[in-house]
């Protein structure tokens, strides 16, 4: 394995660079020959600030924001406090917002990452929610380190394009095949972060690779239940273990991920996984391209090009329930399995389901926070006008998208006759379709009423939107006072 400050030679001593093997020939870095692991092991370990693109900053910036939102916004649901009581962690160096306690890192990471998922709200990247998992990592190693903006900043982007790096490699859906990517890559993607921010060598980085890979778990069926989001918590609470049992000296095979009984081969859907081509990450960078997609609704990402093209023939339509003889939704095969409840009796399953997203966006005008209610979910009017919405199957499929088909499509049958119907392709808070100026900051402001957080909103949103900036997380948390 190389380590960053060289080679390895047989005996398992360190070349340092520019030392010559016993023939005398110099001894020179394998970056080209090596394998999977150890490739993105050099790259996490060499990674700097300096060294990222511009495109990518505003996304991170983002991603700090939105995930520390949406941590808020869940800190009192019920997945959070009782993964809390369960946890009863001792006090410690780190911050929780669900009750203003503090705990270690890794069960900081595990509960606030949970919080964060709870409601999801967080943003979506890479067939999955990478900031949901990285940044609750980060940032609770962050305080027991005393690590800068600038350090997590980079660290982020360590995750995101070793997540990436892996994505890129499967050419069919993890969901399809049971495995939800949030709770499998993420612990990958926060091994990485962490491994980063801790200043992890490559040959250590790769050990924290291998160590996370033999934690990495998630399964669709559990969505719709409160295990959905401790997906996210134990993804990270697992990534900050991988980096720190891999500084003090554990160690994992470094084939872990591309051995043919390592992780990717066993979680590839029909064997078709490249194992082999160079590692792309620090050279053809994802994050700056495919970003973070910004949620406009609390509920499964798969639903939001439906409710937009709802919410869009309501705005031009002025739809009223009483009109509706039916509604047709036609998305893919992959997202329809996904969104599995069509008539939900909780919120979790409320959220898995795109006949809830219609009824409530026709019934509230919206799909947001104050739907995701019991009361308003077990109504009778909403309960009914689930019954009209019919989801349809599309064979298409996207070739840039995996898993998505080209656009989704609403159609509303009237009573009157009318067939009114709205197409969408991408979805609003993309990189393709960005937030309007201040959407943000109103989801921000929202996330944070609904968490009931008492701090001024505005100096803690510019302090997170420019986290590259800060000396440190005191300043942050001094702001978010509950």
């Amino acid at each position: 394995m190389l380590e960053s400050g060289g080679t390895r030679n047989r005996s398992g001593a360190r070349n340092p660079r520019g030392a010559r093997n016993p023939s005398g020939a110099p001894v020179a870095p394998r970056l080209h020959a090596m394998r999977l692991t150890e490739g993105l092991a050099r790259f996490v370990a060499d990674l700097r600030f300096e060294a990222l693109p511009s495109g990518a900053l505003p996304f991170i910036r983002i991603g700090f924001t939105d995930t520390f939102a949406t941590w808020v916004a869940g800190r009192h649901s019920q997945e959070a406090q009782l993964l809390r009581a369960a946890l009863a962690p001792a006090p410690g160096a780190c911050r929780l917002l669900v009750d203003q306690g503090t705990a270690s890192a890794p069960d900081a990471a595990c509960i606030n990452a949970t919080a964060a998922h709870a409601l999801d709200y967080d943003d979506a990247a890479q067939r999955g929610h990478i900031s949901v998992v990285v940044v609750p990592a980060l940032l609770a190693e962050a305080q027991v380190l005393g690590a800068s903006g600038r350090q997590m900043v980079a660290a982020y982007a360590a995750g995101y394009e070793t997540w990436a790096e892996l994505m890129r490699r499967e050419p069919d859906h993890y969901h399809n095949h049971s495995w939800h990517p949030t709770g499998v890559f993420g612990t990958l993607a926060a091994a990485a972060a962490c491994a980063r921010l801790r200043g992890l060598d490559a040959d250590q980085t790769c050990h924290a690779l291998a160590i996370a890979a033999s934690q990495s778990a998630g399964l669709i069926a559990n969505f719709g239940t409160m295990t959905k989001p401790y997906h996210a918590g134990r993804a990270a609470q697992a990534g900050v273990m991988a980096a720190r049992l891999a500084q003090g000296g554990y160690t994992g095979t470094p084939d872990a991920l591309e051995h043919p009984k390592g992780l990717m081969a066993g979680l590839s859907p029909a064997g078709r996984v490249d194992l082999t081509s160079p590692v792309q990450a620090g050279r053809d960078w994802k994050l700056p391209v495919g970003g973070v997609n910004v949620k406009k609704y609390p509920s499964c990402f798969a639903a939001h090009r439906s409710i937009d093209g709802m919410l869009g023939l309501i705005q031009d339509t002025d739809l009223t329930p009483d009109q509706v003889e039916k509604v047709e939704v036609t998305i893919s095969r992959r997202n329809r399995s996904t969104l599995r409840y069509a008539q939900p009796q909780t919120v979790p399953e409320a959220k898995f389901s795109v006949q809830f997203a219609m009824a409530a966006a026709l019934i509230a005008r919206g799909c947001g926070l104050m739907e995701l209610r019991e009361e308003f979910v077990l109504r009778a009017d909403v309960q009914a006008l689930m019954r009209r919405v019919e989801v349809l199957p599309e064979d298409r499929e996207d070739a840039t998208r995996p898993g998505e088909a080209p656009e989704d499509i609403v159609t509303v049958h009237t009573r009157d006759g009318r067939a009114l119907t709205r197409s969408v392709d991408y979805v609003r808070g993309g990189p393709e379709r960005p937030l309007a100026t201040g959407e943000l900051r109103t989801k921000f402001n929202d996330c944070l009423a609904h968490g009931g957080l008492q701090a001024a909103p505005g100096p803690l949103y510019d302090a997170l939107m420019s986290i590259d900036t800060l000396t440190g997380t005191d300043a942050l948390y001094a702001l978010a006072v509950a």
